[in-house]
This record gives structure tokens, sequence and C-alpha cells, in this order.
């Protein structure tokens, strides 16, 4: 378990660079969508309000449904890095789920006071309880683009946070056959663009990267 920064900022005049990559290296592309168009059918709404408004995906929890929104796509793969953008419009919380055929696996919370990167509560009621891998505060404010980058490769997961922020960690149960993802929101709403998910590949620099970022300072 572990969280740093290495100083890996992503400026608006960087925009066409992609955010630099830790624990693995980006392999083929096996999704692309700008989210800027209602729900294709490969989404599946499951709770909530999901429309596209300004060019990106709008999402907000309904009352009614006394259930966070959620809207989840089909993807199976063993390893993967995950990119987007996201707005904080009041919601209180939004996450990246990945789950199993039937359970959750893991997942990034994302809140206006930091992220969260754990591996799920896999039997609700078992034994098997969530493991938070790490928590790292920083500031998400409200109405600001930010960019997530969340690779999986065997047993490890990493986030990055605008290419700064990092919290890792690893559990058996990552290193499992995953068959969807989705996103959730937790009170207001929250947007989200410009989603791409490649192929994992092995980093020949991560043993090096992930000592440095054992030792580095806690993010604040």
């Amino acid at each position: 378990m572990a969280a740093g920064s290495l100083g890996f900022t992503v400026r608006a005049a960087d925009a066409p660079v992609e955010p630099k990559t830790l624990l693995a290296e980006r392999g083929k592309l096996l999704l692309s969508d700008d989210l800027n168009a209602a729900p294709a059918k490969e989404w599946r709404i499951a709770k909530g309000k999901w429309e596209a408004v300004d060019g990106a995906w709008h999402g907000e929890e309904l009352p009614s449904d006394m259930h966070p929104a959620v809207v989840r796509h089909q993807l199976k793969f063993q390893n993967a890095i995950f990119q987007y953008s996201f707005k904080l419009d009041g919601a209180k919380q939004t996450t990246l789920s990945i789950n199993d055929q039937k359970e959750h696996v893991c997942r990034v919370l994302l809140r206006p006071n930091g992220f969260t990167v754990q591996k799920d509560d896999h039997d609700h009621d078992g034994p098997d309880k969530a493991v938070v891998f790490k928590s790292v505060t920083t500031p998400i404010k409200p109405g600001e683009w930010h960019t997530l980058v969340v690779e999986i490769l065997g047993q490890e997961m990493l986030a990055s946070l605008d290419g700064d922020k990092v919290g890792f960690g690893a559990h058996e149960l990552i290193g499992t056959e995953k068959f969807n993802f989705g996103f959730t929101i937790n009170g207001a709403s929250a947007s989200f663009k410009n989603l791409r998910v490649w192929e994992a590949l092995p980093n020949k620099d991560w043993a090096e990267t992930k000592a440095k970022l054992a030792t580095a300072e806690p993010a604040k």
C-alpha cells in the first residue's frame, strides 16, 4: 500500500499528450468513447439520470432510486488501463467500479477532498471485506475537469489523478478476470468525457518507480 507524488503534471497546454503511466504501459486500444452523446446501447443505465450536456456526459442520482446513479459497459479483460476526465458538479462521490460476472472487484472513489483506491467486498454478507489500498487527500474542486488514470496489471492496481497524485496496492482478487466496468455517482451530479481503455502491458521501470513511491512523502 502506498501513495506519493512524482511531479507528473498535466497542463491544459499539454492536452494532446497522454498522462504518463507508471505500473503498466499502454497496449492495444480496447475502447474509445468521447462520452459526448447520450449513452449508446453498449452502455446499460442501471440507476440515475444520464444525458449528454455540453459535449460530455452529465449524470445524477435520483432520490426516487434510493441508490447511487450507475451506468455500466461490458468489457472482458484481465489487464487494462482506464483513462477519462471527470468534473464534480455537486456530487458527494463518484467512482470507477470494476467487476467480474457477479460481484465487485475493485474501484477508485473520487470525492471533493481526494480519492481512495481499494479492493471491493466480493461477497457482501460473507467473510470477505473491502481493503483500502490508499486514501489520498487532495482538493478536487467542483466545476473543474480532472483526469484519472487507473492501471490494472496482474494482482496490482494503481490510480493517478491529474498525472501527479498516486495511490496503489495489490490483492489476489485484482488478478481475476473482469467482465464490466462502470461509473457511479452519489448526490447531485458529475460529468465525464474522453474515456479510453487500453490493454495493459508490463512496464520495465515499475519496480524502480514503486520503490520511489513507497519512500515518497505522503500525498497531500
